[in-house]
């Protein structure tokens, strides 16, 4: 009788997935964004012309629950 410790299991060969450059930048985009909204406080978009684009950052931490203050 064997055990289940004595018991070898043949393993199939692992398939390589081929990720397309278009999901990588993608993604890449996506971290940004993420992190731009987590914790951009005024640095980059200090200017008076992006403002508003600060203001709505700004509350996307808000929504996101991220501290910002």
């Amino acid at each position: 009788m064997a055990t289940a410790a004595s018991v070898v299991h043949a393993s199939a060969p692992v398939a390589s997935v081929k990720v397309p450059v278009w999901a990588w930048l993608l993604l890449a985009f996506a971290v940004f964004t993420i992190y731009f909204l987590a914790q951009e406080n005024g640095a980059l978009l200090s200017a008076p012309a992006a403002e508003m684009l600060h203001e709505l950052t700004h509350d996307a931490r808000h929504a996101l629950g991220v501290p910002c203050h």
